[in-house]
């Protein structure tokens, strides 16, 4: 990534903190699907298939649009596998129209040059790669070995940040395989960052021994890695629960390929409102409901944003708040 690239990128993410530490009346982070479908089919995902079409480009403009209404900084694209979609680069413009920052969340086996010139063209700002492994298994065939010329060609011609998460948990049979992911993902320039590996529910089992060391281990890598963990981690690792104010539904939404709004990709169906019908009043109430599944969830992109609010606004049960009218809610920052 160039160091002029870099710069506005790093002053943009600085605006986008600021705005969300002066107001808490829009959306941060908005996860979008633009296809369910992948050209994989890792074991421990629940947010694949393999038949859906894509959705049609000109409603995926209409949600894009609609993120911009509701003052949505950041829009990552997810999937499925989101460059099955025919027209990428348009949404990505789309965000980018708005002057939101964009991002996407890829397993990176479509990547080549000229897919990576078209991103640049393209105008976006981010794209993650998960790795689970070295060599692929009948878990994951994200691999190190079939995705290393593709990080190569990232190294080579990507303008945007780059962030390569490895893992560990879920069933990830050599933990010590993200060690060398993570190592690799810095010798090339990228950030890197671990995540641990959630079943179906969205929750997470206590890591094993070694599981634990590899986690400790990249835990210290120093300042020249990305890979430290956030503090949401260490208490997961060890099987514990989180105490936090999630914000999902309100500074966090996800946008499923049907156009409804959700929790985050592991509690689909709540709230479970279509994105064209969705207000700054269901922001305000998701934004004081407190989510039961806060404790053991794994998600980290609603932790992170939901830091920003943590230390205000305490939050109550669902069914309270929705006893009365959002007006009649105190007024949030």
């Amino acid at each position: 990534m160039k160091r002029s690239n870099k710069f506005k990128l790093w002053w943009r993410e600085i605006q986008m903190i600021g705005r969300g530490l002066i107001s808490t009346k829009h959306v941060v982070l908005a996860h979008i699907i633009p296809t369910r479908r992948c050209n994989l089919d890792c074991a421990y995902c629940n947010e694949y298939d393999n038949s859906s079409p894509p959705v049609p480009t000109d409603e995926m403009i209409r949600r894009i649009d609609r993120l911009a209404y509701l003052k949505t900084s950041i829009v990552t694209i997810s999937g499925g596998e989101p460059l099955m979609h025919p027209e990428i680069e348009k949404i990505i413009r789309r965000i980018r129209h708005h002057g939101m920052i964009a991002g996407i969340i890829t397993n990176g086996y479509l990547l080549t040059p000229k897919k990576i010139l078209s991103l640049n063209q393209a105008g976006l700002e981010h794209l993650q790669i998960s790795i689970d492994n070295i060599h692929p298994d009948d878990v994951s065939k994200k691999s190190l070995k079939v995705l290393d010329k593709k990080l190569q060609y990232l190294a080579d011609f990507a303008e945007f940040a780059v962030n390569i998460n490895s893992v560990i948990g879920g069933g990830i049979r050599n933990p010590e395989d993200a060690e060398v992911i993570t190592n690799r993902a810095v010798q090339l320039g990228f950030s890197s960052s671990l995540g641990i590996i959630h079943d179906g529910n969205g929750a997470v089992k206590p890591l094993n021994r070694r599981e634990e060391r590899v986690f400790r281990e990249i835990r210290n890598y120093g300042k020249h890695s990305y890979s430290r963990l956030y503090w949401f981690q260490h208490n997961l690792a060890r099987g514990l629960p989180n105490d936090w104010r999630c914000r999902a539904g309100a500074r966090y939404l996800y946008i499923c390929e049907d156009g409804l709004v959700h929790y985050c990709s592991q509690q689909r169906g709540y709230p479970g409102i279509p994105l064209e019908e969705y207000s700054f009043a269901d922001i305000e109430r998701e934004y004081f409901s407190k989510k039961p599944c806060a404790p053991t969830c794994t998600v980290g992109c609603v932790q992170k944003v939901s830091v920003i609010d943590h230390w205000r606004d305490p939050q109550t049960d669902p069914a309270d708040l929705r006893s009365h009218r959002p007006e009649a809610l105190r007024k949030i920052v």
